[in-house]
């Protein structure tokens, strides 16, 4: 059975938006079918059945007590993360089961709240339940417009194949050990290259993203590895042939490499597997500079190719691999834990920028000071909170911010059909489209739904349009060829080889000077700012009634998360102003336009918006007006997403404005009513500055376990190493998972340190009671970089627990009496001891029947009618009862109320079994108690 220790339980719950984080499980001796609920599912509201929902059970006992969720069909696999939770709680992250219907989630130490509250969901999506309709007050979703026309043409085009002749050919390696995964992972790689180029060329390495990894000719498909006797591997690693053979056409030596091996083996990961692909990239990399040194050695897939230029090194990276490939390039440039990587050769390459495919960013942290382009697929069914909208806004402030940071937003494009092998029609093995199917009843979507709407494309639309823009990031990051910046910095022009596709870009970095970054710094009036991440209606930028969401306003850790704010605009007449001041003036000398990320809703158009600026000495300029429309969308797409509008400068100049010293920034909306929010503004100029990485210190989390001790308090700090050079600020998010408490807080770290400051009392007592743990996840905030992002402190509770009495309080009670036991303890405990009484059946004689107690409490504690008659060993599948001791108390009672009839009958009975968990949740049977009641007539 897959397992989940309550480290990694911890460990996995700082990934995650909610805030709460469950205590303990109150197990039961193993129920096959719930019964009312006790402490482990609260008790529901009046009117609630206060059942597990449908599809949920709970199965096993002791350490082997488990939460399942079944779903009515096999859920894809996918690369967001399958996620429990209860409300907005974390609960943890389950593991599937063969067949991927059912997800078992390992209910160590985990308690599970108001069993209403139960749902499943992957990138914020709900797995467990039909699309449910708006609520009262809710936003309604409006029709989306209709395509609109196209943008300008880029006078170059990236997507035209180009004049080399290629070859193709696979290699296999022997397979290699990483660090945290008990199988050998594959070594294996398809080559595309010109034949006829001169001298070396560069390389683009691709690697494909989180998918099933076996198949058989039946169509069953598995996630193990290597694949079981009769199964196939799925290869994955060959669904970019169409990407690779245009770079090859263009001078690039390309290579897709495999990577079945992580995917079977990262459901528990405490990064998803980052760590290991960048091993695997970079193990890729050593192999390809090796044979550049000594062809003799090389695959004859590498003999028959062009000489590669290692200098020059391209890394694409779709899904999990594009998570996989960010890392690559932050371990390339700054040295991993040794514990924690793959590979610890030398680093004969560099790498020149990332292509980055629908990709997780679970952890939120790029890589620094390295090129990026991120392509958002509008209608991704997998990773459909797009958070790869992090790769270019988590970049802000990070690094130097020079290198080229680019979102491109392709209208109507999925997450699979980038990779021909995970398309209908074009795959070795099963494949489908990821973007969700209508429910029973329900329409199809109006923007994603293949084959009806107007918005949605083909596979091999969408295929030409990612070759294309593929092409424009390598002849941008690894050629330098400006002439296809204005394809992917929100210049607003398109290239002819994706039609028809919709594209649409924005940027931060390049020659781009902070103008306003909307913080608590900037005062607003007219407008409010307001958090990107926050449950609360008042203050968020984007509440829950809003139908679909944004890929801006992605949660990480804490809600309310610090440090991230828009600015909301909401007008219902034009000429509104919105005016807003930075802390200190800024400058925007040597640039051409003011550039601005302007989010509205989908499926608007026409948003008119004055653009003003003042300088500190009063003189004020309107410098134009921009003209924004929605990007269509619905309530299952994330299509809030910043347009990227700008203005000329040249009234400001003018004007006589000094744009060394610009004081406020004032929007003033034309359209009769409206609402909008401002993500950023920039002084923009052309042209691609040259990448220059800043010296910088790289932060790795570590896990510290301790002893808890008998007496005294001793601190703690949480373990990192800080590598790297400088120093620099980090955002600190430290939550205690027995308190559901988070704090953040932002330190200052410096290279060559092995702690944060980040205090960890414990205090040292002899009471029994549980482990804690202080698990802390990490985001870079200014001149850092961030590998492993989570880590913690473990408090490991050395107290025995207390001993078990049981009294017979009322025993031998008469018709209409309360049967009654006491659970004492010897001492008070600093954690739920939980304990309990199975019903047994009676030897001989009269049994309690369910007619003889209070039907009340029968429906109280087991959901169940008291007719038909039957003992109440029967009156549910394995009834218990439970008598569970909090902290600080010391006794527990457990009651029976019988009932007085007519009936004259001889003495009844009935038999409990005492049980209680141990401290490693191991059920401990204990002695049998005998009840009995006499008739009263």
């Amino acid at each position: 059975m897959n397992r989940v220790s309550r480290r990694v339980t911890a460990a996995l719950a700082v990934i995650a938006l909610a805030v709460g984080v469950p205590g303990l499980a109150h197990a039961a001796p193993g129920t096959t079918q719930p019964q009312r609920p006790t402490d482990l599912i609260s008790p529901a509201p009046p009117g609630s059945p206060g059942q597990l929902p449908d599809g949920w059970r709970i199965t096993g006992t002791g350490t082997e007590r488990q939460l399942v969720w079944t779903s009515s069909k096999p859920v894809p696999v996918g690369n967001a993360r399958i996620e429990f939770y209860a409300g907005d709680r974390l609960l943890g992250i389950p593991v599937p089961t063969k067949d991927q219907r059912s997800f078992q989630l390992d209910l160590e130490g985990i308690r599970i709240g108001a069993s209403e509250e139960l749902k499943v969901l992957a990138a914020g999506r709900r797995l467990d339940a039909a699309a449910t309709p708006e609520s009262p007050g809710a936003r309604r979703s409006t029709a989306p417009t209709k395509p609109a026309a196209p943008l300008p043409a880029n006078p170059v085009d990236p997507g035209v194949p180009g004049t080399y002749r290629t070859t193709s050919g696979e290699y296999a390696l022997n397979s290699v050990r990483l660090p945290g995964y008990a199988n050998p992972i594959e070594m294996r790689a398809t080559v595309v290259s010109p034949t006829d180029a001169p001298g070396r060329r560069p390389l683009a390495l691709f690697l494909h993203g989180r998918h099933f990894t076996c198949y058989d000719a039946k169509g069953e498909i598995s996630m193990s590895w290597p694949c079981e006797t009769g199964f196939k591997a799925v290869p994955s690693y060959r669904g970019y042939l169409h990407d690779q053979k245009l770079l090859a056409s263009q001078g690039y030596v390309t290579v897709s490499i495999s990577a079945n091996g992580i995917n079977a083996q990262d459901a528990m990961a405490n990064d998803a597997g980052a760590q290991a692909r960048s091993s695997l990239v970079r193990l890729h990399l050593a192999r390809w500079a090796q044979w550049g040194t000594d062809e003799g050695k090389a695959p004859a897939a590498v003999r028959a190719a062009a000489p590669a230029d290692l200098n020059r090194v391209l890394l694409v990276g779709h899904s999990r691999g594009g998570e996989g490939v960010n890392r690559a390039a932050l371990d390339s440039r700054f040295k991993p834990p040794a514990a924690e990587d793959g590979y610890r050769g030398p680093v004969r390459w560099r790498i020149r920028g990332t292509v980055l495919i629908g990709p997780t960013i679970f952890g939120q942290n790029p890589a620094p000071d390295v090129p990026s382009m991120t392509i958002l697929p509008g209608c991704d069914g997998d990773v459909s909170n797009l958070q790869g909208q992090m790769y270019a806004d988590g970049t802000r402030g990070t690094g130097r911010g020079t290198s080229l940071h680019s979102s491109v937003y392709v209208i109507g494009a999925n997450h699979n059909y980038f990779n021909t092998e995970w398309t209908p029609g074009q795959a070795e093995a099963p494949a489908d489209d990821d973007f969700y199917p209508p429910e029973p009843g329900e329409k199809p979507d109006a923007v994603c739904a293949l084959g009806t709407s107007a918005h949605r494309l083909t596979a091999t639309q969408q295929q030409a349009a990612g070759s294309t823009y593929i092409a424009a990031a390598a002849r941008l990051f690894v050629a330098g060829d400006d002439r296809v910046r204005p394809l992917l910095d929100g210049s607003n022009r398109r290239a002819p080889s994706a039609d028809p596709a919709r594209v649409l870009t924005h940027a931060v970095g390049g020659h781009r000077a902070p103008v306003i970054l909307p913080d608590a710094s900037v005062a607003v009036t007219g407008g409010r700012l307001c958090n990107q991440v926050d449950h609360r209606v008042k203050t968020t930028c984007l509440s829950e009634r809003e139908p679909g969401g944004s890929p801006h306003f992605v949660g990480f850790v804490s809600s309310p998360e610090p440090g991230r704010q828009s600015i909301a605009l909401n007008w219902t007449k034009a000429g509104s102003p919105v005016r807003m001041t930075p802390a200190r003036p800024v400058s925007v000398a040597g640039a051409e336009s003011l550039a601005l990320r302007l989010i509205v809703p989908p499926n608007t158009t026409g948003t008119k918006v004055d653009i003003t600026v003042t300088d500190t000495a009063g003189r004020k300029a309107t410098l134009g007006r921009a003209t924004v429309d929605g990007l269509p969308g619905t309530n299952r797409t994330f299509a809030h997403w910043g347009r990227e509008v700008r203005v000329p400068l040249t009234a400001a100049v003018k004007a006589g404005l000094n744009l060394k010293q610009l004081k406020t920034l004032e929007l003033t909306p034309r359209s009769a009513s409206g609402r909008a929010w401002l993500v950023d503004a920039w002084g923009w100029r052309p042209g691609t500055p040259a990448v220059e990485p800043v010296a910088l210190p790289r932060v790795d989390l570590g896990e510290l376990r301790v002893k808890e001790g008998n007496s005294g308090e001793r601190t703690y700090l949480i373990p990192a190493k800080v590598s790297g050079k400088g120093s620099g600020q980090v955002r600190l998010f430290i939550r205690d998972l027995l308190t559901d408490k988070v704090t953040t807080k932002t330190v200052t770290v410096k290279a060559g340190t092995n702690s944060i400051n980040v205090p960890v009392k414990v205090k040292g007592n002899t009471r029994y009671g549980f482990d804690s743990w202080h698990t802390v996840a990490a985001k870079a905030v200014r001149g850092a970089a961030i590998g492993s992002y989570s880590g913690g402190l473990t408090v490991l509770d050395d107290d025995p627990m207390p001993k078990i009495t049981v009294t017979p309080v009322a025993n031998r009670v008469t018709e209409g009496g309360v049967l009654k036991w006491r659970v004492s303890l010897s001492e008070v405990a600093d954690a739920d001891v939980v304990t309990g009484f199975s019903f047994q059946p009676v030897a001989s004689g009269p049994t309690l029947s369910t007619l003889d107690v209070d039907p009340g409490w029968i429906d109280k504690h087991f959901g169940r009618l008291p007719t038909p008659e039957r003992s109440l060993f029967n009156v549910a599948d394995d009834p218990w009862l439970t008598a569970d001791i909090p902290p600080g108390k010391k006794t527990a009672e457990v009651t029976v109320p019988t009932i007085t009839d007519t009936v004259t009958e001889a003495e009844e009975a009935m038999r409990l079994r005492f049980f209680h968990y141990d401290r490693d949740w191991n059920q401990k049977p204990g002695a049998y108690y005998i009840g009995k009641v006499k008739d009263a007539s």
